[in-house]
């Protein structure tokens, strides 16, 4: 059975960049605990929320209002790091009064996940990769949302896919590094969010990285002479460096990494 769903992961990774996960070992209440502390956050008084706002990308938490990427009606976002828990948590909002708690729940178990999904994706590389699975090595965002409105762009025709949202279930894609890592066999998610002004949308992006400052390059035993080297190498860091401009050409990160071989 696991050599099973070690092949279905590889297979929709390198077809589709995504795939979605049930049965996943996280409890139902962690997970509605989490979409309802968040909830309760946006409902909060716009000068708790202010408290927040920045607009250095790299700060531990950060609230923003976007209405970018072509979506017209505005998106409010809280984004901070959470792992490992015990240095980040004293960063995170006071109010609700459960937030901590229940959202510290979340990150808990979805580490978890996250680490057993790596695993699968590694072996699903074959292996010859040489790369130890390792925590910091995370490349992934795992997905969970309250209601419909998240969109994945298909890599050949280059068409939009509205993803369902399955009850309890978790929506996993590829990120840039994996891209790298993998000297192009995984591709990164091109992904969007469509907003119904009649119907509030929450969702948890849990994005799996690097630590900062440490480096990602095409795995060794996947280059060859028929497959060269696609990509420089990068850290999580440089990516938060180039965030800005790139949020306004709405350039992916992964296409800056990309070694031009006619030069």
């Amino acid at each position: 059975m696991r050599k099973l769903v070690i092949q279905e992961i590889a297979l929709a990774c390198r077809e589709q960049g995504c795939f979605q996960v049930v049965n996943h070992g996280i409890r139902k209440s962690v997970m509605k605990g989490a979409l309802e502390a968040a909830s309760e956050f946006f409902k909060l008084s716009k000068e708790h929320k202010e408290k927040f706002v920045s607009a250095d990308v790299q700060q531990p938490i950060r609230y923003d209002m976007s209405s970018r990427d072509g979506i017209s009606t505005a998106r409010s976002l809280l984004k901070h790091y959470a792992n490992p828990l015990e240095d980040w948590v004293q960063f995170w909002p006071i109010n609700p009064p459960t937030y901590r708690k229940k959202m510290g729940d979340y990150a808990v178990e979805i580490k978890g996940v996250s680490m057993q999904l790596m695993e699968a994706i590694f072996e699903g590389l074959g292996d010859k990769v040489g790369l130890a699975f390792h925590s910091d090595y995370g490349f992934i965002t795992i997905l969970l949302q309250s209601s419909a409105g998240f969109e994945v762009m298909h890599h050949e025709d280059d068409t939009w896919i509205a993803v369902p949202a399955i009850p309890g279930a978790l929506h996993v894609h590829i990120g840039d590094n994996l891209e790298v890592l993998s000297n192009g066999q995984l591709k990164s998610l091109v992904h969007r969010t469509i907003l119904n002004p009649d119907e509030p949308r929450i969702s948890i992006a849990s994005i799996h990285g690097l630590s900062m400052d440490e480096k990602v390059h095409c795995a060794k035993e996947l280059v060859d002479e028929e497959h060269p080297e696609m990509y420089k190498e990068s850290s999580f860091q440089e990516s938060l460096d180039l965030l800005p401009s790139n949020m306004n050409n709405y350039k992916r990160f992964v296409e800056s990494l990309k070694i031009d071989r006619d030069e």
